[in-house]
């Protein structure tokens, strides 16, 4: 069995319940005002799917052709790059967005609430026709589960949308862009001029998408769901995936793929190949990790190996590290919708990718950042301010 030194969670995640329970409670004004400042001049430009939400909270989930009441009805701003920048932004990054909207009144919604959250809108397009994004969410209390039907907006965005002079201005100092894989002709032209200036690139692999595969070929950082990598890989299992992605994608750092409450998996590729180490089967490596994880723990925890080569049989090898974050246990009074848990952990994935944070500090404060999320009705509601007491730890 592998035991490596790097196994077992950093002390800076390590509290006990009761420890974590008295330093939550002990929080004061002063150790909000010790919270570092927002960092200077990070600016992360995003483009992809804005769109309203109209989240409908139901006791259960109708079977066909029921009749139901709601118990509760909220009209919220939605979409994934809307949502994830609202996020950093809240968090402290300096957030623009491309997308496009109608001049409609769901459209003048969308603006005013992305602007009330620090959300630079001077990129977005605006049709004077057509209809925008707009998204119908069901949200069972029963099984904490969320069921989405979307409404795409139109006319649909196109790269002739966006001069380049209104491309370049946005990309203007960014300190990465971010993609959600909507709006993907845009995206491409956009992905192909931040590259050619060196500026890393994040994408949102939910599902296999039109021009998913163009764009991932740019990416240096990929965050993905949990069935995707199997999906776009065809392998068998997660971990094998995970390294024939970074084997497929040569320009790729990362790869984070999102568990839901069972946390999240990450394979960093190694600065240096690790050519004289051992070669370590992926598969043990993950079981080692995932016994080594305190179940016990209600917090977002991390731990992870040394970097080694880590082999996957049938497909390669490849130099890295490998991670297991966990998520947040939250008391089931708590939970009340999960919409937008991945877009809050892309955000603060942003954050701490333009701030310099350490992954095995990222994918816990990542986690706690979707947490906080899921105590509230909608994708932003409940996203976490920096000065957030649950997330002193990770900005002090």
């Amino acid at each position: 069995m592998l035991c490596f030194t790097h196994l077992s969670p950093l002390p800076l995640f390590s509290f006990s319940r009761r420890q974590l329970t008295s330093f939550r409670t002990s929080l004061s004004s002063s150790s909000i005002d010790s919270v570092s400042p927002p960092p200077e001049n990070c600016i992360v430009l995003g483009c992809g799917g804005i769109a309203v939400d109209f989240l409908a909270t139901v006791d259960s989930y109708p079977q066909p052709d029921d009749k139901i009441r709601s118990t509760c009805l909220k009209v919220r701003g939605g979409g994934n790059a809307g949502n994830a920048l609202t996020c950093a932004s809240r968090l402290g990054l300096n957030a623009r967005l491309i997308s496009k909207v109608a001049n409609d009144s769901q459209g003048k919604g969308i603006l005013e609430e992305l602007e009330s959250d620090g959300v630079d809108t001077s990129f977005l397009v605006v049709s004077k026709d057509g209809n925008t994004p707009f998204t119908y969410i069901i949200v069972d209390k029963q099984t904490k589960t969320r069921t989405c039907i979307h409404t795409p907006g139109d006319p649909p965005m196109v790269p002739t949308d966006l001069p380049q002079s209104s491309m370049l201005s946005a990309l203007d100092r960014a300190n990465i862009v971010y993609f959600d894989v909507r709006l993907h002709e845009t995206a491409l032209v956009i992905a192909k001029e931040a590259s050619r200036k060196k500026i890393p690139i994040l994408v949102d692999a939910e599902k296999k998408r039109d021009g998913l595969d163009d764009l991932l070929q740019l990416a240096d950082y990929v965050v993905c769901t949990a069935k995707f990598p199997q999906a776009w890989t065809e392998e068998s299992s997660t971990p094998g995936a995970l390294v024939s992605m970074l084997l497929r994608l040569p320009k790729l750092k990362f790869v984070i793929v999102t568990l839901g409450e069972e946390g999240c998996l990450m394979l960093e590729r190694a600065p240096k190949d690790a050519s004289e180490s051992k070669e370590t089967d992926v598969e043990s490596l993950l079981e080692t990790l995932k016994h080594r994880t305190d179940s016990t723990t209600t917090f977002p925890t991390c731990v992870l190996s040394e970097t080694t080569k880590l082999k996957a049989n049938g497909i390669g090898t490849v130099s890295g590290r490998l991670f297991l974050g966990t998520a947040e246990k939250i008391p089931p009074e708590e939970l009340v919708d999960t919409t937008g848990a991945g877009d809050a952990f892309i955000g603060a994935v942003l954050y701490a990718i333009c701030t310099g944070m350490p992954p095995e500090k990222m994918l816990p404060f990542a986690a706690q950042v979707a947490a906080c999320k899921c105590r509230a009705l909608g994708a932003r509601t409940g996203l976490p301010h920096r000065t957030d007491r649950r997330l002193i730890p990770f900005l002090v």
